[in-house]
């Protein structure tokens, strides 16, 4: 359980390839429903979408009736199969936003709009906007860092 614990930690700071190696020792450990379903988690994060399809699948066997692993499922499977769909692309993004790969959600949600999908050109806006904000806090966390003068030691 510790493994699967720390996995979820990792997740949520972003270390996806963190997060991939406690899930798959978590796996080693107690081959359970939960431990597959957040390793497929990851590498579908990663766009190792034949190992999240693999993942997912065993999860299923052992929990047939959970329904997150059978949509996360069916969306590996959409975008292993037509990567440039818009309607894929789109969800893709929605995904890429919700891990903080912003850049990369981006240029997804674009593919989606141009593509069709109108209701993307909100998410390109919000993504856009939260790119922004985090460029201007680095760039003011920098410019704090270069005004504040370190203090001579006596």
């Amino acid at each position: 359980m510790k493994c699967l614990e720390q996995g979820t930690q990792k997740l949520e700071e972003n270390d996806l390839h963190g997060a991939k190696q406690l899930y798959k020792r978590s796996v080693e450990i107690k081959r359970n429903a939960s431990s597959l379903f957040n390793l497929g988690v990851t590498h579908y994060h990663l766009k190792e979408f034949d190992d999240a399809i693999a993942a997912w699948k065993e999860s299923i066997e052992i929990q047939p009736d959970s329904p997150d692993t059978h949509t996360n499922l069916a969306s590996a499977i959409a975008v292993s199969l037509a990567p440039k769909d818009p309607e894929i692309a789109f969800n893709l993004a929605a995904v890429l936003e919700a891990t903080g790969q912003l850049e990369e959600a981006l240029t997804y949600y674009k593919h989606a709009k141009e593509h069709g999908v109108e209701r993307a050109a909100m998410h390109i806006r919000n993504v856009s906007a939260k790119i922004l904000g985090k460029t201007m806090a680095r760039a003011q966390a920098q410019e704090e860092q270069s005004e504040d003068p370190k203090k001579p030691e006596s």
